[in-house]
């Protein structure tokens, strides 16, 4: 491990609520598509580890599942793992959006968030904002929850005080080793992140219980034995119902071609090679609660 005393090294979690943008902002951070998005609640169902390395720091952001009140094993998994990245880190980001009143939600995690690191109040989307004196407001009722060591109001879409953030998180970062390769930028390996690239197209072509009720396995990674410029991937989409599957499949085939051509696409662009790519259908029936099906499906205990 390369060690440097004028190197400084770091962890930083980002926890929140769903849907305020904690995906998109890591994204933004290390300048590559790491995890994915939606306007789906529960996008995010694992820690996701984005690696920003420059030439004096690396900083570890991880990206965590919305905190929300589960309804099923999953979800709960997905909460554990949210709190669980705290530990271990060098800072928090707790990140929220605009609003005239603290949601519950947000007091929820406030008041759970038990810590000795610093912890920066980042409000998030205020290009969203019709008149300024609402980040304003936002900003007072929530300083009263917490003790925070900053308050950040930022635009990931418009790049707005980002590097005013990352500029005070680097001051907290310790001098230490550089972590992780210079070209590796998530913690995640490629099997991972094609069953996300799947699951993400999913959730844009579909709505109601269909985005929470799949899950994606990589079954098979190859070289096309008659053309070695492209790769071979079976992928399986899991859901809870048959009438879900019929949905995913869609009339005489048309959603799941369409799923597949728009997975191609993000595929070909992580990995830099031609793809062929095959996509089943099966019924796993009420998998989010049946730990088996969750282990089974990548969701195991130790895999967040």
């Amino acid at each position: 491990m390369e060690f440097n005393t004028n190197f400084k090294s770091g962890f930083i979690a980002i926890i929140g609520r769903p849907n305020v943008g904690k995906s998109t902002f890591l994204n933004k951070i290390i300048g590559k598509k790491v995890a994915i998005m939606s306007d789906k609640p529960q996008t995010t169902r694992n820690n996701i580890m984005g690696i920003l390395t420059k030439e004096d720091y690396q900083i570890a952001f991880t990206d965590t599942p919305g905190i929300h009140k589960p309804k099923t094993e999953l979800g709960r998994r997905m909460v554990n793992a949210s709190y669980n990245a705290t530990d271990g880190v060098d800072g928090i980001i707790f990140m929220t959006t605009p609003v005239k009143e603290v949601l519950e939600g947000d007091k929820i995690i406030l008041s759970n968030l038990k810590t000795n690191v610093p912890v920066y109040l980042v409000i998030n989307k205020v290009d969203q904002l019709k008149k300024f004196n609402d980040i304003d407001l936002t900003i007072s009722i929530y300083k009263d929850l917490y003790d925070f060591k900053g308050i950040f109001p930022i635009s990931v879409m418009e790049d707005k005080n980002l590097d005013i953030l990352l500029d005070t998180i680097k001051e907290i970062i310790p001098n230490g080793p550089k972590y992780y390769p210079d070209d590796m930028i998530s913690d995640h390996d490629n099997r991972f992140i094609i069953s996300e690239l799947i699951r993400e197209k999913i959730l844009f072509m579909t709505k109601e219980e269909i985005p929470h009720s799949i899950a994606i396995v990589i079954d098979s990674i190859s070289v096309n034995p008659d053309n070695d410029n492209y790769l071979d991937i079976l992928a399986t989409i899991y859901v809870e119902r048959d009438s879900q599957k019929k949905i995913i499949i869609g009339h005489n085939g048309e959603m799941i071609k369409n799923i597949k051509n728009k997975s191609i696409g993000e595929i070909k662009k992580l990995l830099n090679k031609k793809i062929h790519l095959d996509l089943w259908v099966k019924v796993k029936k009420d998998w989010k609660d049946r730990p088996n099906d969750l282990q089974s499906l990548g969701y195991s205990k130790d895999n967040f």
